[in-house]
């Protein structure tokens, strides 16, 4: 519900289906950070105008889970039908409109916290797939 309070509390589209996937997608990007590191995260969302709505997650861990790599090797299967879990980064795969990552080296933010940083971007052209980013080169 955050996503959608702070969609609509700066007059973004809190009902519509760009915040339908983008807390969708937020919820399974914070749940992996909590459940696969120890230490600290944050979430940053960011309009883009025209309706687009960016979304990074950083958390403390370095590894850099498919499809945030780089491909064309990195993408993520589905799990089975009776599967507790395990869907999160398939359904980034399949509802944002792209996504990318990068592991960040010890203090290369000058935080010393290191870990990776991901995001993706919804509300624009579907099935743009992933976008290799790296923190010296910006994506279209």
């Amino acid at each position: 519900m955050t996503v959608r309070a702070a969609l609509d509390g700066h007059g973004g589209c809190g009902e519509c289906e760009v915040a339908d996937n983008a807390e969708l997608l937020t919820s399974e990007l914070v749940t992996n950070a909590y459940r696969h590191t120890k230490g600290p995260a944050s979430l940053r969302l960011t309009s883009l105008g025209g309706g687009r709505l960016r979304v990074g997650v950083w958390d403390s861990h370095p590894h850099v889970p498919a499809p945030f790599g780089e491909p064309p090797w990195d993408h993520v299967s589905p799990v089975p039908a009776d599967a507790e879990g395990g869907r999160g980064l398939y359904l980034v795969e399949r509802y944002a409109d792209v996504w990318g990552g990068w592991p960040l080296g010890e203090g290369l933010l000058g935080l010393g916290a290191g870990g990776k940083l991901l995001w993706f971007e919804v509300g624009g052209r579907r099935g743009a797939g992933w976008v290799v980013a790296t923190p010296r080169a910006r994506h279209a």
